[in-house]
């Protein structure tokens, strides 16, 4: 089969690899379509732990596809079964994967991540993700590239559901890539009165609002017009869909009373010491929190948003590759050109 094989920083090698055998407990899933995401693109330009020349890894974690292969002791799948993958998986049996939350798990791994992923025309399904339920079952009229888009809206869901939002409120989210029109459909979902989105780039803001009319962006003088749009109120939600300190604290600046703010983009990890003023949390009395991944059950849920039309991911795909061009698709990601990259097969 071939594969995108990644050994180190910004060294990602296509290469024909054995189609892998699976054991009796374990699935073969033959992947249709895979989306590049800011994880991969990071993993490519700064290089992974435990990536290197001795120990490559194929990437992808964002993917769906047929059911090949499945082993003698795995029951309800079957061969041709067109199936999602969420890709985290934890020990199964520690505090947070009794909870539900096995992507917190101390012992997670994940496809793409630590486990080879779906930049292959095959992935094996390890014994754990199957007896999880990581492999999901999806309505014909989805899509593969749809269905591997679930992944990041799952994490998506994920943020979203730590700020509550309700009927009326006024969100803003920073950051006009992927990550963050899918914060934006997600609030506009939970009833948002308004959905205001900032960014710096103004090519981004103008497609964001090409594709959802519905949302008002900002690209200068962001807590004023955020005052001015909220007739002072300010922003019952704010979430920093991008991974920059000094957004993390306006964040607090602009949130109403009350309000909650959601560090949801990452901080790299020489920046990642924020001060942030806590009188702000304490007069204003704000909550702020912060999400990571995705729970199996939020996994499933956003696949279900996507397969009743609720939230149409299609909007998102504006570059789609065969694997052979899976460069073209990074350089397209790495440039921020369009919106979501697709390797399909």
């Amino acid at each position: 089969m071939k594969a995108a094989v990644l050994y180190g920083k910004e060294d990602l090698r296509l290469e024909e690899r054995p189609i892998p055998q699976i054991n009796d407990n374990e699935v073969l899933v033959k992947v249709k379509s895979a989306a590049i995401c800011g994880t991969d693109v990071r993993m490519f330009r700064n290089g992974a732990d435990g990536i290197d020349e001795a120990h490559p890894l194929i990437i992808g974690h964002e993917l769906a596809g047929d059911i090949e292969k499945v082993g003698s002791n795995v029951a309800f799948y079957r061969p041709g079964m067109r199936v999602a993958i969420a890709p985290n998986m934890g020990c199964g049996i520690c505090e947070d994967c009794i909870r539900g939350n096995s992507h917190m798990c101390r012992e997670y791994r994940a496809l793409g991540i630590s486990l080879d992923g779906g930049f292959a025309e095959y992935v094996k399904i390890p014994e754990i993700a199957v007896r999880s339920g990581c492999i999901i079952p999806m309505e014909n009229h989805v899509s593969y590239a749809e269905a591997a888009l679930s992944e990041p809206l799952s994490c998506v869901y994920n943020g979203i559901s730590q700020c509550r939002i309700k009927p009326g409120d006024f969100v803003l989210v920073v950051g006009a890539g992927p990550i963050g029109i899918m914060h934006c459909m997600m609030a506009k979902m939970s009833g948002a009165a308004k959905v205001i989105i900032n960014d710096v780039s103004q090519e981004r803001l103008d497609y964001c609002t090409s594709l959802q009319p519905y949302l008002i962006p900002v690209s200068e003088n962001v807590e004023e017009e955020i005052k001015r749009l909220t007739n002072g109120h300010g922003a019952d939600v704010v979430i920093t869909a991008c991974p920059v300190p000094s957004v993390q604290q306006a964040a607090l600046r602009m949130a109403a009373n009350y309000g909650r703010v959601c560090f949801f983009g990452g901080i790299p990890k020489d920046r990642e010491e924020v001060p942030l003023n806590s009188n702000m949390i304490h007069y204003k009395q704000l909550i702020v929190t912060g999400s990571t991944r995705a729970s199996l059950y939020q996994f499933k849920q956003a696949l279900g948003f996507v397969s009743a039309g609720i939230i149409d991911v299609k909007k998102l795909i504006t570059a789609e590759f065969p694997i052979d061009d899976i460069e073209k698709g990074f350089s397209c990601a790495i440039g921020a050109k369009g919106m979501k990259n697709l390797i399909n097969f």
